[in-house]
């Protein structure tokens, strides 16, 4: 059984892990931060939060990825490099297994070439209602009870929240 004190040191270790702006610390960096060896941090944080550091650390840079694509005009490239990937190719096959696409195909499905969120007929509406939707069908994708069910598309996020 884990300890309060204990918890609320691993809390802030996650939020470190989450970062990807500036210097990010190792995993052993964080490990101190716990008071824990490296491979015991590593046992604990799976067994409190579901996911090794080092996944949850790729879960963190691929969210932040996705939010930059969707509302910046910066580059593939530049976002890559601006959330901690150093490969291109790693990023790409990292975004497109976990979101199902390219990230040049994702920008392009939700209209911010520019960081504009009215290009290609996106209105600021239905583009939230894209974010909210793509969202809802990770979350569906993933969880335990969603594996065997359909991914529904924008339409049919719409219909089940009285949209447009």
């Amino acid at each position: 059984m884990i300890r309060q004190q204990s918890l609320l040191r691993f809390c802030r270790a996650r939020d470190l892990l989450r970062e990807v702006k500036g210097m990010q610390p190792s995993i052993a960096e964080v490990a101190r931060e716990t008071a824990t060896s490296r491979y015991h941090f590593i046992r604990q944080f799976q067994a409190l939060f579901g996911e090794t550091p080092h996944q949850y650390r790729i879960r963190a840079r691929l969210e932040e990825a996705k939010r930059l694509l969707a509302l910046s005009n910066g580059t593939v490239t530049e976002i890559c490099l601006a959330v901690g990937f150093t490969s291109i190719g790693s990023f790409s096959d990292l975004f497109a297994r976990r979101f199902g696409e390219a990230p040049s195909a994702y920008r392009r499905r939700v209209g911010s070439t520019t960081g504009n969120a009215v290009n290609h007929n996106m209105t600021p509406a239905n583009w939230c209602t894209t974010l909210m939707c793509d969202a809802w069908v990770v979350e569906s994708q993933f969880s335990r009870s969603g594996r065997d069910q359909e991914v529904p598309d924008s339409s049919a996020f719409n219909e089940k929240v009285g949209g447009q």
